[in-house]
């Protein structure tokens, strides 16, 4: 087996270490394995390929010490076509979730997502992808397809 050397921050490396002694890991490297392997295979599912797909994609960050939220509104213009919908709140004293609703093709999603996650200082990248191509065509008509960009304020009413 090949040895890769990864950079990562301590306290992310303290996290593997945990989850692998909880968990019945016998050590970092097969965590790794692990999600690795489930990243590169989240995408290939073959029942969604040639799909219209909507996705919803939650990012939580502090907006104290980083500039995610800067780079999130790149990619919300970067990608207007597949955003569909982009909402922002605070969550407590010093974070901001950042949530997006997609539509688009497996392939437009994946690239989102991926832009998103190779973002620095991002805590949490978390979606779902659900085809919505089986519901017929009245829904496109009926679905909104605006592409606005709703900014919440810290009470979380989407108030501009």
């Amino acid at each position: 087996m090949t040895v890769v050397s990864v950079s990562m921050p301590e306290k992310l490396l303290n996290r593997i270490d945990e989850f692998a002694d909880g968990h019945g890991y016998t050590g970092r490297s097969e965590v790794v394995r692990e999600a690795s392997r489930n990243l590169l295979g989240e995408f290939e599912d073959a029942k969604l390929e040639d799909r219209r797909l909507m996705a919803v994609v939650t990012v939580l960050f502090d907006y104290e010490t980083t500039s995610v939220e800067e780079r999130m509104m790149r990619l919300r213009h970067e990608h207007e076509g597949l955003v569909a919908s982009n909402f922002h709140n605070h969550v407590g004293s010093r974070y901001c979730m950042e949530l997006f609703v997609l539509e688009g093709s497996l392939t437009e999603i994946s690239t989102f997502v991926g832009k998103v996650r190779a973002t620095t200082d991002t805590l949490t990248v978390d979606y779902s992808v659900t085809p919505v191509d089986e519901f017929g065509e009245g829904v496109e008509a009926a679905s909104g397809h605006g592409h606005g960009h709703d900014a919440g304020d810290e009470a979380g009413d989407g108030a501009e």
